[in-house]
């Protein structure tokens, strides 16, 4: 009798330990996370860009501004490089997982650093970096503002355009460092390339 009492006691306290969790984690954590993303509609919503209404990418991941060939659109500011799935495929965000003595690694550079030079019209040594590089998560939206000013001249002839009231479009884009000291200075390509657009109209 004993025995069942306790059997049933500790039935009655998992069964309890399962409801409070469930009212808690089930019900009560999601309603509170939900009730704070409505406090911010734009992240939560996938920080989409918008343009006329028309939903043109997010914020948050790069896109390429290539034919369909896959060559670059001189009349716009070009993104990093990706390793994501065939290129800023959100479903496969990742690096190349190549290490620095990668032979696949370092043709893939020499390609990118001689595409970017050819593109740009200068020496392979004045490429920063990020230009054929991709960033860990093959997603990330934005470029170091070398590379931006490095594409003006560039940019500025293929529009018609003013190459110093471009540059000074690329300089109001300039993002800083997070909390002053995070990170670097860094320019969105998308928001860059839209203000780029309206400059041009």
């Amino acid at each position: 009798m004993a025995h069942t009492r306790g059997a049933f006691r500790q039935t009655w306290t998992a069964v309890r330990a399962v409801l409070v969790f469930t009212i808690a984690l089930g019900v009560l954590y999601p309603a509170l996370i939900t009730l704070a993303a409505q406090a911010m509609p734009a992240q939560s919503s996938g920080s989409l860009v918008r343009v006329d209404g028309e939903v043109v990418g997010s914020s948050l991941i790069g896109q390429s501004f290539t034919d369909d060939e896959g060559n670059a659109l001189p009349e716009w500011f070009q993104s990093r490089p990706s390793a994501a799935g065939a290129g800023y495929d959100g479903a496969a965000s990742s690096g190349s997982n190549y290490g620095p003595t990668s032979a696949d690694l370092l043709a893939a550079i020499a390609d990118h650093t001689a595409a970017v030079a050819a593109l740009e019209g200068v020496s392979e040594d004045e490429i920063p970096a990020d230009a054929y590089t991709a960033s860990a998560s093959g997603l990330d939206p934005h470029i170091s503002e070398a590379y931006a000013l490095l594409q003006v001249d560039r940019v500025a002839e293929a529009r018609g355009l003013d190459a110093t009231a471009v540059r000074e479009l690329v300089e109001s884009k300039v993002e800083g460092r997070d909390l002053g000291y995070l990170g670097e200075p860094r320019v969105n390509v998308l928001e860059l390339n839209i203000a780029l657009a309206e400059m041009d109209k």
